[in-house]
C-alpha cells in the first residue's frame, strides 16, 4: 500500500522470504537456462547427422537458421542475467539487438521451412508438405508475441511474460527431435508444460495468473490443436496449398 511522506508518494518494494522469494527473483533466469538445456538435449540428437555431417549436405540457409535461433536463446539468457544483476541500461541497449534478431528470425524461419520442405521431398524423398503448418504457426505466434513485447517494453510485467511465451513457442523444434514425441505429436504438450511453469510461478508469487497468460495460453492451445489437424489430417485444401508453396 502506498504511503505519503513529506508530500512524496512511496511504494515499498515487495519482499518475499523463503522459496517464494527465490522463485520471484530467479524464475526467468532459471527459465532461460531450462530453454538452453532443452535445446541442447533435443538438437544434440540430430545435429551431427542432419547438419554437421549430413549426406547429402543441407542448404547453407539451414546453418544460418540454426545460428540465429541459437543466438536467440543466448540473448534471452544474457538479458535475463542483466535484469537479475540490475544492469537495466545494458538490458535496454541489447534489447534493440534482440528486437532486430527476432524480426530477422520470422522471415528466416518461414523461408527455411519452405526450402527444407522442398529439400526433403525432392532430395530425400521424404515428402510431408502438410507439416508446413507447424513451422508457419511457430513463426506467426513467435513474431506476434515478440512484437507485443517490443510494443510494451516499458511495462515489465507484460514484456517479460510475452518474451517467455515467445521463446517457449520455439521449443517444439528441440522437443520434436525425440522420435517418440514427434511421432505421437507430443512436442506441443511438452512446450505447453514449460509454459505452465510460468503460470505456476504467478500463482505462487502473485496468487493469480497474469492477464497475458489468461489470454495468450488458451489461444495458443486452440491454435496448436488446429495446426496438428492440418498436419495429421491433411485436408485436401491444405495439402494442395502446401504442395503449391513447395512446388512439388
Amino acid at each position: 500500500m502506498s504511503s505519503l511522506s513529506q508530500g512524496v508518494v512511496t511504494t515499498p518494494l515487495r519482499s518475499f522470504a523463503g522459496p517464494r522469494g527465490l522463485i520471484d527473483k530467479y524464475f526467468y533466469l532459471a527459465a532461460s537456462l531450462l530453454f538452453a538445456a532443452i535445446v541442447i538435449a533435443g538438437f544434440s540428437r540430430t545435429v551431427d547427422q542432419n547438419l554437421l555431417h549430413a549426406a547429402p549436405p543441407r542448404p547453407v540457409l539451414l546453418w544460418i537458421h540454426g545460428f540465429a535461433f541459437t543466438s536467440w536463446i543466448v540473448v534471452y539468457i544474457a538479458q535475463s542475467m542483466l535484469v537479475r544483476t540490475h544492469h537495466v541500461a545494458w538490458h535496454r541497449l541489447f534489447g534493440w539487438f534482440a528486437a532486430a534478431l527476432g524480426a530477422f528470425m520470422v522471415p528466416l524461419g518461414l523461408t527455411v521451412a519452405v526450402i527444407m520442405g522442398r529439400f526433403d521431398a525432392v532430395v530425400l524423398h521424404l515428402s510431408d508438405p502438410a507439416f508446413l503448418s507447424v513451422p508457419f504457426f511457430d513463426m506467426l505466434v513467435f513474431g506476434l508475441l515478440v512484437s507485443l513485447a517490443i510494443l510494451w517494453r516499458k511495462k515489465p510485467e507484460l514484456h517479460r511474460r510475452l518474451l517467455f511465451l515467445a521463446t517457449c513457442c520455439l521449443l517444439d523444434a528441440p522437443f520434436g527431435r525425440f522420435d517418440f514425441l514427434f511421432n505421437n505429436s507430443l512436442f506441443f504438450p511438452c512446450l505447453d508444460a514449460v509454459i505452465l511453469l510460468g503460470l505456476a510461478r504467478d500463482m505462487l508469487v502473485n496468487r493469480r495468473i497474469h492477464i497475458v497468460y489468461r489470454y495468450a495460453f488458451p489461444a495458443i492451445l486452440v491454435g496448436q490443436a488446429f495446426i496438428i489437424y492440418l498436419w495429421r489430417g491433411a485436408p485436401a485444401w491444405w495439402l494442395g496449398l502446401t504442395r503449391h508453396i513447395l512446388g512439388i
